[in-house]
């Protein structure tokens, strides 16, 4: 058994900085107490300790500084709530021959926690280090090595502050009817539309020019259409998408990209508005085809952004449309004590930033019993917010960088993230922080602002987590070379579902081997009746056969595509498997393969990993590699 005395013995040593010392000691041993007065000071000295112990240091500094210069071993050291470091010695009798906390003893672990040192981090827990369920798992697509991280950043909307979909986009889609309404003049009906938040999926293609909707695989075929709501026939889409002798890119400007959970109510309400107009030709202007259709619902959506319609009801109750996670402050502590800044690039402005993460790091609102603070910015070396991304990551963007004045929200002038003197003040104004936040707050510029701010010196230093393909991934990636994680919260429910129907999936394999092995008899008969000499007798019972064949054929391709589809619709009644088409990668599958070095259902999954880990991706497999692989 021990017993773990804590900073409530109000030990101090006498040191530049302070120090809380908790001593942890086996109970078997002589030793039973040290230092049990209510106020005790003792001065670290090279004399060993007779028993077995453990040294549990709390360092910290009045200031809440980081610790430059001499301690700019902070790649190591650990960093806590008000400025507090902790590092652990372990110590044995076998072992302290020499001196307790000599220059010899180098063993030391981190004890991070939500708040301290109440709870370990999950990794290193003693339940750490097992199997991780599949739906938490981080996939790698391209080797990581965390240990040449030394900077991670987050995007804040739909990465660390999950939405609810069911209430969220209930609200940006009532939003953007009513501005279709009351502001672009569409008619009044609309205001009866509903919402079905589950209908869409990320990974759509929409055709503004024709008013369809499209699902396409890795190679940009068209494999699931619709017309609104209603399904385009295979004969169609080939007539459409599949006769040109040059292959469409699907990009803009005649194609809308969805890529990224905020699209799916608009993509919703183009689909009804296509289905309005064909309906009712004569309640739509007939100079407003399609394509006017989809700018006119991206400039209501935009509307509602700029009148902050979403925002304040959010800021509201931010517990009625964003998760509660309260694993966002330990996962971002564990990197911290790991040695590694930490920053937050945002395209949402100070005040909403400061709503929203003041919800996820506290539980405190706008109107409730906590009110909301800047303890959250404890957490993050650089916010950066009004990032406008994706041209925050071009470094030759000329956009202005502003320091943000935290509690009045003005924004100040600065020389690429240095303090400028205001006109008439002789002396540059520095902002002034609170007690143990030495975290300063920005808005615009682009990512060389953010890379000398954080004294980076190479791209490949920095891992990224975003929700958006493009806006977060694409272009951090493909432009910097940042390291990048995607969070594809719809990955959870699909990786359960394909543990659910790996049985399924086998006999789906064995039907689509039976259907080639059919048609391949029937070819070879076909082939034979046509250039072999064959008597009349042989003739006709080949030529039964092939007709017997033909129906087994007809049968097994019937029987293959309907179970086909029932497996699909088990992910989605529509679009079915989000990263496939058919027997493809889909369209999204493919940009997550090409652009996100891991990728994960949640943010708070780094937290079950060790911030050091080495991620290795899975070996690649041609078709030819297939046939040498157990079909389980």
């Amino acid at each position: 058994m021990s017993h773990c005395f804590y900073s409530n013995l109000n030990f101090s040593a006498t040191l530049p900085i302070s120090i809380i010392l908790s001593l942890e000691y086996d109970s078997s041993s002589s030793f039973s107490c040290l230092y049990n007065t209510p106020l005790s000071t003792m001065r670290l000295s090279k004399r060993h300790f007779s028993p077995s112990l453990s040294l549990c240091l709390s360092v910290f500094s009045s200031s809440g500084s980081r610790f430059p210069g001499i301690l700019q071993t902070r790649r190591r050291l650990i960093n806590s709530s008000a400025g507090t470091s902790q590092l652990c010695f372990k110590s044995s009798m076998e072992k302290q021959r020499s001196s307790a906390l000599s220059e010899n003893v180098v063993q030391f672990h981190n004890v991070g926690s939500r708040d301290g040192c109440e709870v370990p981090h999950k990794w290193s827990s003693p339940g750490g280090g097992k199997k991780i369920d599949l739906k938490k798992q981080i996939f790698c697509n391209r080797s990581l090595n965390m240990r040449n991280i030394i900077a991670v950043g987050f995007d804040m909307d739909y990465t660390l502050a999950q939405y609810k979909s069911e209430t969220f986009e209930s609200l940006a889609y009532e939003g953007t009817v009513r501005k279709l309404v009351y502001d672009l003049g569409y008619p009044s009906e609309l205001l009866e539309w509903t919402f079905d938040w589950n209908y869409m999926v990320r990974g759509l293609v929409l055709d503004k020019k024709r008013g369809n909707i499209l699902k396409m695989d890795r190679h940009k075929y068209v494999k699931v259409a619709y017309h609104g709501f209603k399904e385009l026939s295979k004969d169609d889409k080939v007539d459409i998408y599949g006769s040109s002798l040059i292959q469409d890119s699907f990009d803009e400007p005649d194609y809308a990209l969805i890529d990224t959970l905020f699209s799916l109510a608009e993509a919703y309400l183009f689909a009804q508005l296509v289905d309005f107009k064909d309906n009712n030709p004569e309640k739509i202007p007939k100079d407003v085809d399609y394509a006017r259709m989809y700018k006119d619902v991206r400039a209501a959506v935009d509307l509602c952004h700029r009148d902050g319609t979403l925002k304040q009801m959010v800021a509201k109750e931010p517990n009625r449309y964003i998760n509660e996670d309260t694993t966002i402050v330990p996962l971002i502590k564990m990197i911290r004590d790991s040695g590694r800044s930490t920053f937050l690039v945002t395209n949402s402005l100070w005040d909403y930033t400061n709503i929203v993460m003041n919800f996820l790091c506290g539980g405190r609102t706008v109107q409730g019993p906590h009110t909301c603070n800047f303890d959250w910015l404890q957490y993050f070396d650089v916010v950066i917010t009004g990032s406008a991304k994706p041209g925050f990551f071009h470094e030759e963007s000329r956009a202005n960088l502003f320091e943000v004045e935290p509690l009045s929200g003005m924004l100040i002038n600065t020389d690429n993230g240095t303090p400028m003197p205001q006109v008439g003040d002789p002396s540059p104004k520095i902002l002034l922080k609170s007690k143990g936040k030495g975290c300063r707050v920005f808005q615009g510029g682009n990512v060389g602002h953010l890379h000398t701010l954080l004294s980076i010196e190479s791209s490949s230093q920095v891992l990224y987590v975003g929700d958006h393909i493009y806006g977060d991934i694409l272009r951090s990636k493909k432009v910097l070379g940042w390291r990048t994680m995607l969070v594809v919260p719809e990955l959870e429910k699909e990786v359960e579902l394909l543990w659910e129907l790996r049985d399924v999936r086998q006999k789906l394999i064995l039907m689509r081997n039976e259907r080639d092995s059919v048609e391949d008899k029937i070819h070879h008969l076909n082939w034979s009746l046509k250039f072999e000499k064959i008597n009349e007798n042989d003739k006709q019972e080949m030529l039964s056969a092939l007709k017997d064949l033909e129906s087994k054929r007809d049968q097994v391709r019937q029987n293959h595509q309907q179970a086909q589809k029932e497996n699909h619709q088990k992910f989605h009644k529509v679009w079915g498997q989000l990263m496939k088409t058919g027997y493809q990668s889909s369209r999204f599958a493919h940009q997550v393969e090409r652009f996100a070095c891991l990728y994960t259902s949640q943010v708070s999954n780094l937290r079950l990993y060790s911030p050091d880990k080495y991620y290795r991706p899975s070996e690649d497999f041609m078709s030819h590699e297939f046939h040498f692989l157990p079909l389980d």
